[in-house]
């Protein structure tokens, strides 16, 4: 048995040493195309799951890939994960929950260990969530309305963001999860004509459709039965409600309050984990720190339990005053590690790592992280001549050498640099696929988002952080116009939250302000002393969330450096 063979098919545990990151993704892709099946590949962080991503569409377009991402709240928030985040998530649970028993057809998912080790609803209710609709079928707009504003969908005047929906007469528009495209359907009376998507941005129709396919947008579902459930389990939970229970108070009159995820487990009869969603025959692939970052999320979660528990008395002002926080133990919300280990014993998984593993139950590929070039950037040399002399003493041991950048101007500007510095032949792919028709000893430019390179055999990547370093490498994270209205509109007048440069401040609202005689949207956004910050719409990406305790809390003074 070779060792490929071994990875796809050898039962248990198994250490697959001398594998870097970037070239694990190629070898748990392959070993999966030759299991078949679903592989499930565990990040120790997201950071790591989306470059592990990034590096499964390049050497393995032809599988599948999803990614079953975890909660953007703290656990036992008082906030709600994004609702963009939240359809993410709901749409990949259906999609697991769907897939029929023995499918042999690969597919990759991809998850962190916050993802592993946050419990989800049960397959049983994520499969029979869906709706169908087809032109020509009798369709009542209220059986349609019902199932969206149970099934965790924002009702909105525009359709702009997956998990929205918006009634206008005989027209009805919705964005499932999952879908590249919203979806518009012409009524007439009850009869549905047509089925069409359109563009978010110009709201314009693109294409007929042969039917309208839905997904639940959250792991809530606010119907009869789960509402019920969810006050029995309550009641055994934490006794009668009191007033300061506005939780219990929304749910039970079908409102669905910020914050209700946290109460998960009191809408179904039990949860699942995402071993049950990738099936007992599924490859599990965890990287090499998943297991300490596993103790270390759960040393988190109950530090949060604890607080919570102690202090379970909302702040004494403003939008929470006077309400009463009541967290369920982290069990039941969360797979313990123990736990988690004692499903993975049972089940066939690969621990990747970029050391040789000398354990009987291990195979070591050989491969070993490239070259960087710290040394040359420290002393001044030119790191594009040392790099060209790299890239020719590959070539000439027989490697192909793929330039990995994390855009295509990074890519064509890096090309360029090394072509004026004499390396020439470099060729533009998208995957490995392409890559492999070029001669043995071939070079090219690819996107392929990579901290670090690495080298095997016959095969060298070099990653533009490599050359360049982190900070001119990098490219700084910037939103969709689509994801700026999205976290704009999550954010709520009283909200704190942190900027990147001034700290902590208050988020006051919208304001539109002239600017070089044209409106400009700006956060508006107050500090220490009432001082007050500006922030262009367009610049959120600055921003992030610090949840929503106000009690006692110190605003930053804006320009001051001592938040830091």
């Amino acid at each position: 048995m070779d060792d490929l063979q071994r990875i796809a098919s050898a039962p248990g545990a198994l250490n697959v040493g001398e594998t870097p990151e970037g070239y694990d993704a190629l070898v748990f892709a392959d070993a999966l195309r030759m299991r078949g099946g679903v592989g499930l590949f565990v990040c120790r962080d997201g950071s790591r799951a989306a470059d592990f991503e990034s590096a499964c569409r390049f050497f393995a377009p032809d599988i599948e890939t999803l990614v079953l991402p975890s909660w953007d709240c703290q656990p036992y928030d008082r906030v709600s994960p994004g609702p963009r985040l939240s359809a993410s998530r709901a749409s990949v649970l259906a999609r697991l929950a769907a897939r029929k028993p023995g499918d042999s057809a690969p597919l990759i998912v991809i998850t962190t260990v916050n993802g592993a080790l946050q419990r989800a609803a049960p397959r049983s209710v994520m499969s029979s969530a869906g709706f169908r609709a087809r032109p020509g079928e009798v369709v009542e707009q209220e059986t349609l309305r019902s199932y969206f504003s149970s099934n965790g969908y924002s009702r909105v005047s525009t359709v702009m963001e997956p998990g929205d929906f918006a009634i206008r007469g005989g027209v009805v528009d919705a964005f499932p999860p999952g879908a590249e495209e919203p979806v518009r359907l012409d009524f007439f009376g009850d009869s549905l004509e047509s089925v069409r998507s359109f563009d978010p941005e110009s709201q314009r129709s693109l294409k007929q459709l042969k039917e309208a396919a839905f997904n639940p947008v959250s792991e809530v579902f606010l119907s009869d039965e789960t509402i019920s459930r969810f006050r029995s389990g309550w009641l055994k939970a934490f006794g009668a409600a009191t007033a300061g229970d506005t939780i219990y108070h929304s749910v039970s009159e079908g409102v669905r309050a910020a914050g209700v995820e946290h109460w998960l487990p009191q809408f179904h009869e039990k949860l699942e984990t995402v071993f049950d969603y990738a099936g007992p025959d599924a490859l599990i692939g965890l990287d090499a720190l998943a297991d300490d970052a596993m103790d270390e999320r759960w040393t988190f979660i109950e530090d949060y339990y604890s607080a919570r528990k102690n202090q379970p008395d909302g702040p004494k002002t403003g939008m929470l005053a006077n309400t009463v926080y009541r967290p369920l133990p982290p069990d039941m919300l969360y797979v313990p590690p123990k736990e988690l280990r004692e499903r993975l014993s049972e089940r066939d998984y690969r621990v990747f790592g970029a050391f040789a593993d000398p354990g009987a139950h291990s195979v070591n590929l050989g491969a070993r992280q490239g070259r960087i070039f710290t040394a040359e950037r420290t002393a001044g040399s030119n790191v594009f001549d040392a790099a060209k002399d790299h890239i020719s003493s590959l070539r000439q041991f027989g490697n192909r050498v793929v330039l990995a950048s994390w855009t295509e101007g990074a890519s064509d500007r890096l090309g360029s640099v090394l072509g004026d510095h004499g390396v020439t032949g470099i060729v533009p792919v998208s995957s490995y696929g392409e890559l492999a028709k070029l001669p043995k000893t071939g070079i090219a430019r690819a996107v392929f988002p990579l901290e670090r390179g690495f080298q095997a055999d016959g095969l060298a990547v070099i990653s533009e952080q490599d050359i360049l370093g982190d900070r001119l490498a990098r490219p700084q994270k910037r939103r969709k116009s689509s994801d700026v209205i999205m976290q704009a509109g999550s954010l709520s007048v009283g909200d704190l939250v942190v900027h990147v440069d001034h700290g902590l401040g208050r988020y006051l609202g919208l304001k539109t302000l002239t600017v070089g005689d044209a409106p400009h949207d700006c956060l508006e956004l107050e500090y220490s002393g009432g001082s007050k910050l500006f922030l262009p719409v367009e610049n959120i990406e600055l921003l992030s969330r610090y949840g929503a305790e106000t009690e006692g809390i110190q605003l930053d003074r804006l320009g001051g450096a001592a938040w830091q």
